[in-house]
């Protein structure tokens, strides 16, 4: 058994259904009147948590190889300025259907752009996972928002696996840390000329978005750089589970039959597949 991979598929399963709770934090916004006011407020909260503890460990302020930082940084920005515009019109479930269209995303890019083997089990995990995601959504409905949704998964795709371009070096926090400082100034820069006014409600659920969003991109790092992007990247799926749960509780939102046939199709696979590599000899 490799207990790498399951440990990696783990990590990715608990850390999907934290990142629940940072899109409820958004929804509750209501209006994507001030997206650049949010994601800027959410980076900022994201500095402040992290660099007490990047001074404490005597980390480097200054990352070595800053080009793939820059770069990852400023696709997390757009990925969050796209994620207010989806979530806050967009049910969650919904719109978080959506956003696993990622993995599947994930192990094309893989394959494209660092030639990863991938498994027969593990595609048709990945194929089946994004019919499931055109059974929810139906492409006759789709809008911008949608649209949004779907940039939100083509950046996680994408900053997944330009983790694997970052020093060795570099542990979780100052991945976390380098992602978030290097996003400031053009987010401030959004806000600035968006024009909204400072909103301390808007704040605090940028706080309360940026400690659930650190806990999965934690995740993210862990488990992206511990194992293959195709063997594991099909267990962000479940957190469709969560997704369902808090739209009903919190929301009042009632998925239609089609998403349970589409959620279907995106989570056997990955069980199926979870089970078949447990069973694997180490």
């Amino acid at each position: 058994m490799d207990r790498t991979v399951i440990q990696a598929v783990v990590m990715l399963i608990f850390g999907n259904n934290v990142a629940i709770l940072s899109d409820s934090m958004i929804k509750l916004l209501g209006s994507h009147d001030a997206p650049f006011m949010f994601a800027f407020m959410r980076q900022l909260s994201a500095l402040v948590l992290l660099l007490p503890f990047m001074l404490w460990l005597r980390k480097p302020l200054k990352p070595s190889q800053l080009r793939w930082h820059m770069v990852r940084s400023h696709i997390w920005l757009i990925g969050s300025l796209c994620m207010v515009l989806s979530l806050t019109t967009l049910p969650l479930a919904t719109a978080n259907a959506v956003f696993y269209a990622a993995p599947l995303l994930t192990v094309i890019l893989a394959v494209l752009f660092f030639r990863e083997r991938v498994s027969f089990l593990a595609l048709m995990a990945s194929v089946l996972g994004l019919c499931g995601v055109l059974v929810i959504v139906n492409p006759g409905e789709v809008n911008g928002f949608v649209v949004a949704a779907l940039v939100v998964a083509f950046s996680l795709a994408v900053n997944n696996l330009l983790i694997k371009k970052l020093p060795a070096h570099h542990g979780v926090l100052e991945t976390l840390f380098y992602t978030s400082v290097f996003a400031l100034p053009l987010g401030a820069i959004g806000a600035l000329l968006e024009g909204a006014s400072w909103n301390w409600q808007m704040l605090g659920l940028a706080l309360g978005s940026s400690v659930f969003v650190l806990v999965y991109a934690a995740t993210c790092v862990f488990a992206y750089r511990a194992a293959q992007s195709n063997v594991v990247s099909s267990a962000e799926y479940t957190g469709l589970v969560g997704a369902v749960v808090v739209g009903i509780i919190f929301f009042a939102e009632q998925p239609e039959m089609r998403f349970y046939i589409g959620a279907t199709l995106i989570i056997v696979p990955l069980v199926l597949l979870t089970t078949l590599q447990r069973e694997r000899p180490a």
